[in-house]
């Protein structure tokens, strides 16, 4: 009988470095550095230098990182932040946490990214930064952009909390914009052994800034020269990073293989499949088809014991903690349909052809009904 195939499997990953793992925990233990310390600053240096920038600051979350963005970027009570509705909640809260307005913007449909062509209609007096999600592992379009930052002298600040590792147009995603966010949360594709994130700039005073505020606005202890925050990053959680770090490249790579196969093997069904734009080279955190009868779909590949994942069913703009913004339905009608037709696959680096297959035929037979 064929065993059950898991929509994540995080213990495939583990096994084979379970050793080395154990080994860097207990030297954390041994050394009692549990807050920041060697192990971070050791993966703090290779983290930036995998992103090519010259700083990488570990936070106990992505979601922190963002915070800390863009108070960087002095973005301040009744500012707005122009961003995607269509994503982990996370990208908005650092918003909301300043007292600023998340000002959305509608996705392409074709690569669940901000639309470029809509940013610069959203722009007003009281705009303060750019913020895009690199969502599913894609970049977004950066150029554009990238232009209309410099057309309206914004910041940008990139969500790559699901894009470790990917490319625009040739280059590593990560210092496009003024400050990169990543999250460390133990599905990412660079997953810590619980809560992570990174804050990546070129900026030295940034950084230096960035550095304060995550230690309670601290630069000498006890002596506290702004409000700061609880902010840092575990040294368990860094040593456990700078082992897999080691493995990113190698993951990202199973990852592409898991999708290009799907791609082989679906590309007769009615599924609208994931499209790779032009200009990026996706890492694949997720592989996500579109089709409306997805929720049936689902049931579907439960009855054959296959696991699948509905991510962002309902887009930020009509989510009850921001009923005050004013949305409505409709106003975000590409994110308001992929929040209805969207399913994950498994996708993990460790999935075999034999299961991507037994994923395809069931979702086959279910088309044949």
């Amino acid at each position: 009988m064929d065993q059950p195939i898991p929509y994540l499997d995080l213990a495939a990953q583990m096994r084979p470095l379970r050793k080395e793992i154990d080994a860097v925990i207990a030297k954390t233990l041994d050394n009692c550095s549990f807050c920041l310390g060697p192990d971070v600053t050791q993966f703090e240096k290779d983290f930036a230098a995998y992103c090519g920038a010259k700083h990488s600051l570990g936070f106990n979350s992505g979601t922190s990182a963002l915070h800390v963005a863009l108070l960087l970027l002095n973005v301040e009570p009744g500012d707005e932040v122009i961003t995607t509705p269509y994503t982990f909640v996370a990208t908005s809260w650092a918003i909301s946490y300043i007292g600023a307005k998340p000002v959305y913007v509608d996705i392409e449909d074709n690569t669940f990214n901000i639309d470029p062509k809509l940013v610069e209609k959203a722009i007003t007096p009281r705009t303060k930064a750019i913020l895009p999600v690199h969502l599913y592992g894609q970049p977004c379009d950066l150029d554009p952009l990238l232009e209309i930052c410099r057309k309206h002298k914004l910041p940008l600040v990139e969500d790559a909390a699901q894009a470790h590792g990917a490319k625009y147009k040739g280059r590593d995603i990560g210092t496009f914009g003024e400050i990169s966010c990543y999250s460390f949360y133990p599905a990412k594709n660079l997953g810590a052994c619980g809560e992570g994130g990174s804050l990546v700039t070129n900026n030295d005073a940034y950084a230096a800034r960035a550095r304060s505020l995550r230690e309670h606005g601290s630069t000498q202890r006890y002596y506290h020269d702004e409000v700061g925050y609880n902010y840092r990053m575990e040294g368990i959680q860094g040593a456990v990073l700078g082992v897999k770090l080691k493995h990113l490249n190698k993951w990202n790579e199973g990852r592409r293989r898991v999708a290009h196969r799907y791609h082989e093997l679906l590309a007769d069904t009615p599924l609208q499949l994931p499209l790779e734009a032009e200009y990026a080279e996706s890492v694949y955190h997720l592989y996500v088809v579109r089709h409306p009868r997805r929720d049936e779909l689902k049931k579907h590949l439960e009855a054959d014991k296959i696991g699948s994942a509905l991510h962002y069913p309902l887009p930020l703009h009509l989510q009850k903690c921001y009923a005050s913004l004013g949305y409505k339905q409709g106003d975000f009608p590409v994110s308001e349909k992929a929040g209805q037709e969207c399913l994950s696959l498994p996708t993990f680096p460790e999935l075999t052809d034999d299961q991507i297959q037994r994923v395809a035929n069931s979702i086959k037979r279910f088309f044949k009904k």
